[in-house]
C-alpha cells in the first residue's frame, strides 16, 4: 500500500507544479489515485471551482492524458486536508485522518504545529507527524 500512496505524493508534486505555476490562483488540494491508470485531482481557487475551471485543469494536463485518465473535482464538503494550512484552517472542525501507522484518527482538530497536527479523539489527544499522513479530510457536520 506504501507505493501507492508513494506514487500519490509524487503526482501531487508534480501536478502542484504545474497548474499552481499554468493557472494563477488554483490551488491543488489533494491527488489521489483510484486505480493504477485513474487519478482525480482536488482543486481550489478564491473564485470558486466551476466546469470551466475544471476543464482548464484537464486542459494543463493534458501530458497526463497519455497515461491516465485524470479527473478534476472541486473539495466538496468534505474537504481534502494534506498539509499544515490546510489543517490550520481546520482548527475545531471534525476530520478523517488514514496514517501508515496508525490506520485511522477521527476527532477535533485541537492545534495544528509546525510538524504535527494535534486531533482530539474521544480518549486522547494524539498528535500525527504530516508526512505520515496519507488521507485527511473535513468530516461533514452538516448544517447546525
Amino acid at each position: 500500500m506504501a507505493s501507492v500512496y508513494e506514487k500519490e505524493r509524487e503526482l501531487q508534486r508534480e501536478v502542484s507544479r504545474t497548474l499552481e505555476s499554468g493557472l494563477p490562483g488554483v490551488e491543488v488540494l489533494a491527488v489521489e489515485l483510484s486505480g493504477p491508470e485513474r487519478f482525480t485531482v482536488f482543486v481550489d481557487h478564491p473564485k470558486g471551482v466551476d466546469h470551466a475551471l475544471c476543464q482548464r485543469v484537464t486542459d494543463a494536463l493534458g501530458d497526463y492524458l497519455r497515461t491516465y485518465s485524470v479527473d478534476v473535482s472541486s473539495p466538496g464538503m468534505e474537504r481534502p486536508l494534506r498539509r499544515r494550512e490546510h489543517f490550520r484552517n481546520a482548527v475545531g472542525r471534525r476530520v478523517a485522518l488514514r496514517t501508515q501507522e496508525r490506520r485511522r484518527v477521527r476527532g477535533e482538530v485541537v492545534e495544528a504545529g509546525a510538524r504535527t497536527v494535534t486531533v482530539h479523539t474521544e480518549n486522547e489527544n494524539v498528535e500525527v507527524p504530516y508526512d505520515a499522513i496519507v488521507r485527511g479530510n473535513l468530516i461533514d457536520e452538516g448544517t447546525k
